[in-house]
């Protein structure tokens, strides 16, 4: 945007729409409502903005999330009042969880309108809060650029993630002299100092059987090859988070042994036979219901490295943490390792065989266990025991 582009005499509809355009947005998702009617009228005037319509507000928020993950770039969403912001919540919970750059906004009645409570009226920005980075309504046409700039800002910014913005009537039909700005990038490339690094890979390299939790940052930092370099020169066994929200790491890879179920027995009877744990980018062992069992062994040390500093220890005491982004704080590591201290592909392969075998001892022993307590067989006991059955041996033809 050109100087003489970014100050202009415009409408908020024309302002909002040409910042989501300059903030680099290709997609505005939305389910349009009375509200929503002026962004509507000035959307044939933006031809660098697809408008993607749906006709419920989870499915708008859902396709918004799908495009951010799978394109990595700016998605914006455009909902219909309180009720609207309400069916969207399911979906916008998903989106804060997998750290989805969104710019979320939700048309409102007009400032004042709301005292006589209208038709689908509540404040907005209550009901977003808890799912959002950062929430607030426009109060004044003239605060638009500034408050769109610093939601692109907000959700682009590691951990990435939506923010909501609520839009009145009035803001939106409101014409003004605006200074549109320009996007400000934050430059979030960190790592670990020299000491911390040496420190951990040392503590990496000394575990004799360690395994990897690996987290939807891998994804979403497109990290796949430096979190594959650190299991084979570990020899690690990798399991994908327990609740997950991408492809963690190649599924093909020798080394995966799938994901990590949300059954606190079978996570620790599986991680029983580890001597390190190493959580990458991940959320560590996140469960579903609640057990008197821990998932994880009491005498078994954790070396956590994520780019979410809440993440770390936040659940579990951690030997190790260290919070950085993941193209400056793995290398360093494979680095530091000696050509001696690698191992070897057949010594990569085989932990993870005995961690299968193993695994499947387990889940066959607990379906057998189901069947004697229950007193029948069960769905899942019967599923279980046709997988883990072993399978015939081939005759060899007589000669």
């Amino acid at each position: 945007m050109t100087p003489a582009q970014r100050i202009a005499r415009l409408t908020g509809r024309d302002a909002f729409l040409k910042l989501l355009v300059d903030e680099g947005v290709t997609h505005l998702f939305g389910n349009p409502g009375t509200t929503e009617l002026a962004i509507m009228e000035a959307v044939p005037g933006t031809p660098e903005l697809n408008y993607v319509l749906g006709t419920q507000e989870a499915v708008v928020v859902g396709m918004a999330d799908g495009f951010a993950r799978a394109s990595g770039r700016l998605a914006a969403v455009s909902l219909h009042v309180a009720p609207g912001l309400g069916n969207a919540m399911g979906a916008l919970y998903n989106a804060k969880f997998s750290g989805s750059p969104l710019i979320v906004t939700c048309g409102q009645q007009e400032q004042g309108h709301g005292l006589l409570e209208p038709l689908l009226y509540d404040p907005l920005v209550p009901i977003a809060a808890p799912m959002v980075k950062w929430a607030i309504e426009a109060t004044r046409v003239e605060d638009l650029p500034r408050i769109l700039r610093r939601a692109a800002k907000v959700a682009l910014t590691p951990p990435t993630g939506p923010v909501f913005v609520s839009l009145p009537g009035d803001v939106l039909d409101a014409e003004a002299e605006l200074d549109l700005g320009h996007a400000t990038r934050i430059e979030a490339a960190t790592r670990p100092s020299d000491d911390a690094l040496d420190r951990l890979a040392a503590r990496l390299l000394a575990a004799k059987r360690p395994a990897i939790i690996a987290g939807h940052e891998l994804a979403t930092r497109d990290a796949f090859a430096e979190a594959t370099a650190l299991a084979e020169l570990l020899g690690a066994a990798v399991y994908q988070q327990s609740v997950p929200y991408a492809a963690s790491f190649p599924s093909e890879h020798p080394l995966y042994l799938g994901a990590f179920t949300r059954s606190q027995k079978l996570v620790r009877a599986a991680l029983e036979d580890y001597d390190l744990l190493v959580c990458l980018g991940a959320d560590l062992l996140r469960m579903s219901v609640m057990s008197p069992v821990s998932p994880l062994p009491e005498t078994l040390p954790v070396v956590h490295i994520s780019e979410r500093d809440w993440e770390l220890g936040k659940l579990s005491f951690t030997s190790a943490s260290a919070t950085g982004s993941w193209g400056r704080t793995i290398p360093p590591i494979l680095r530091s390792a000696p050509t001696s201290n690698r191992r070897s592909p057949r010594c990569c392969r085989a932990s993870p065989r005995r961690a299968r075998r193993s695994w499947r001892r387990r889940r066959r022993g607990a379906a057998l266990h189901s069947r004697r307590r229950t007193g029948a067989r069960s769905a899942t006991s019967c599923a279980l025991m046709r997988c883990w059955r072993p399978r015939p041996r081939r005759s060899t033809p007589a000669s």
